[in-house]
């Protein structure tokens, strides 16, 4: 277990390395060409993984204190994941490749009622810094267009970028031969 994450007496410095350890770990992460609901499913995955080694209970698609809009008020909103820790306060992560309110307004209601949140954003950058308690937790992707139809392909290397490729050496002669070129006729 990573005792930089157990739960410590300052929920800002706790949710503060709660973040950092999940950062770390996200680090690693790598993928070619997934889908963008691919990419967000093998980053839940990721942090169900991390949640694990920390020695945690883990949660996919818990409910969360944040009731639905109506007219479906009277059912409650779902968390991508939700951790039990033995000493500190649960921890709530939402994963998500876009800014969206609903998410903060999700993320401020479990952090109002004493859980650490944690905003997994990912995407190739500009990220929005999310209100306070809510630690943001970035995960930089690439983006390309896929096969006609495929809609946006995504990919995360962790390594440095690929050299360009060496090139052929052939014996090859340096010696450059001019070419004729054509008269230039007068008056053009």
């Amino acid at each position: 277990m990573d005792s930089a994450v157990d739960g410590g007496t300052d929920g800002a410095v706790d949710g503060e390395r709660v973040a950092a350890s999940l950062t770390g770990w996200l680090a690693r992460l790598e993928f070619t060409d997934l889908g963008t609901d691919e990419v967000t499913a093998r980053i839940i995955d990721a942090v169900l993984a991390w949640a694990a080694e920390q020695g945690w209970r883990s949660y996919r698609r818990a409910a969360s204190v944040l009731p639905l809009p109506p007219p479906i008020s009277d059912r409650h909103s779902v968390l991508d994941v939700a951790c039990a820790r033995r000493d500190g306060p649960p921890v709530v992560v939402e994963v998500d490749h876009t800014d969206r309110r609903r998410t903060w307004e999700k993320l401020a209601a479990e952090a109002a009622a004493g859980r650490v949140a944690l905003w997994v954003r990912w995407g190739p950058g500009r990220f929005a810094v999310p209100p306070a308690p809510i630690h943001l937790v970035t995960c930089e992707v690439s983006r390309h267009a896929g096969p006609a139809g495929a809609g946006r392909r995504h990919s995360r290397t962790t390594g440095p970028a690929r050299p360009a490729p060496v090139h052929s050496a052939r014996d090859v002669d340096p010696v450059v031969e001019p070419l004729p070129l054509p008269p230039v006729e007068s008056g053009s």
